[in-house]
């Protein structure tokens, strides 16, 4: 079971910056243990739990690149032309040397006959009618050949642990002969909403009832960061029930993750629920939207607690419980790619906090990319995140931004 270190608890502000919530994220919390050994299909997206060791060279042996004529090229320096001693395909068992004064035809993925030491490109040469090849003058010496270990030698490092293996990383282990690969399990997650007004889609609401959206968000995007999500549904707005399912799923979670009721309000019950059998770190970000957002400990089992307006929910999510995730999973904590945009819209904030803005990236007169703001910016607008494409992100530094000013641009694509 993962653990929040004692001291990470040493906060006493108000209002905390991102860049210190991922401090206390990185230094504070433990991976979880547990390491399946899975086959490469089944590994891809899982965080690699042990460094992986190249067994053999790759390639592991001297070949062709390109389809032409292996020849020793100090042969070349009496005649430019000399006749075939012979033809070798991939996959064809190892010939003779190369004769002295020979070329060989050799196609992609072959063998590199021994003596020879170069290819010309079948395009490159010009057969003439005694059958003897013609080579044109200025070749160095090893082109158009792949040596032995080009690509990785053996004992060197292949893989590194802790990194997301991506669908390359799974090609590499194929190519090393290896058919498992050591990682971690998945983090397990459990998730649930509060609120009185919630209902769940698909039932009846009453006059004030609205259907909890933030549940569904909240598991597809820890979906999506390689967790096991165990949904537990919407829970009322009364911190005995709130304290009560908090102490159940720490028994069967790595995380726990809830929306909602974590502001400072009367109705407003799961900061004092979390205190009830745990402790906080934080509950409150420099950052828009989203500032209401908790971190801590129930039974030792982290916590995060996310605002209830979906679009801030959204935001915090990428910005506390994604690298949460990353931690408890036993990777680094990796930043979100972003890109210099254009803006083509006006914004004033206020220094000391990081806010994000929901933008279209669009095709300016000159074609260059322009980010454009959302016509309605409020923290419960869904549509302000389906129809947009990105996040501009704008520094704690920042005060204003006009348009044609370069931003930071957080493409959604590229989150998760």
């Amino acid at each position: 079971m993962a653990q929040l270190s004692d001291d990470c608890f040493a906060f006493g502000g108000e209002l905390l910056t991102v860049d210190a919530a991922l401090r206390i994220i990185a230094t504070g919390v433990t991976c979880v243990g547990g390491i399946e050994h899975l086959g490469l299909h089944a590994a891809d997206g899982r965080i690699l739990a042990e460094d992986v060791i190249a067994p053999i060279d790759l390639p592991p042996f001297d070949n062709a690149a390109v389809d032409g004529y292996a020849v020793r090229l100090a042969d070349l320096d009496g005649s430019p032309d000399l006749p075939v001693d012979g033809r070798l395909a991939a996959g064809a068992p190892v010939t003779p040397p190369l004769a002295p004064a020979t070329t060989r035809r050799i196609f992609t993925g072959a063998a590199m006959p021994p003596g020879a030491d170069t290819i010309f490109m079948q395009e490159d040469v010009r057969l003439d009618d005694n059958g003897r090849v013609r080579f044109p003058p200025g070749l160095r010496r090893g082109a158009n050949t792949r040596p032995r270990g080009e690509d990785i030698a053996n004992g060197n490092l292949a893989l590194r642990r802790g990194q997301r293996l991506r669908p390359q990383d799974i090609a590499l282990a194929a190519a090393l002969g290896l058919r498992q690969l050591p990682v971690r399990r998945p983090i397990r997650v459990g998730l649930f909403s509060t609120g009185n007004e919630l209902i769940e889609p698909g039932l009846p609401t009453g006059p004030t009832q609205r259907y909890d959206s933030n549940r569904a968000l909240l598991a597809a995007l820890a979906g999506r960061a390689g967790a096991h999500v165990m949904d537990l549904g919407i829970l009322p707005d009364r911190r005995d029930a709130i304290a009560a399912a908090l102490a159940e799923a720490a028994r069967d979670s790595d995380l726990i993750l809830t929306s909602g009721g974590v502001s400072a309000g009367e109705e407003d019950h799961v900061k004092t629920a979390v205190e009830v059998g745990g402790r906080l770190v934080f509950w409150r970000l420099a950052i828009k939207p989203g500032r209401p957002v908790a971190m801590g400990s129930v039974a030792g089992v982290p916590f995060v607690g996310l605002p209830g307006n979906p679009a801030a929910a959204f935001i915090t999510f990428v910005h506390v419980a994604r690298p949460l995730l990353q931690v408890l999973a036993g990777a680094t904590i990796e930043a979100p790619a972003m890109f210099r945009v254009r803006a083509g819209f006006s914004y004033r904030k206020k220094a000391g906090r990081r806010e994000y803005v929901r933008v279209l990236i669009e095709p300016g007169p000159d074609g260059e990319p322009v980010a454009q703001k959302h016509g309605v910016e409020g923290a419960g607008i869904l549509t302000s995140l389906t129809q947009t494409s990105g996040l501009a992100e704008l520094a704690e530094p920042v005060t204003a931004v006009a348009p044609g000013d370069s931003i930071d641009y957080l493409p959604y694509e590229l989150l998760f």
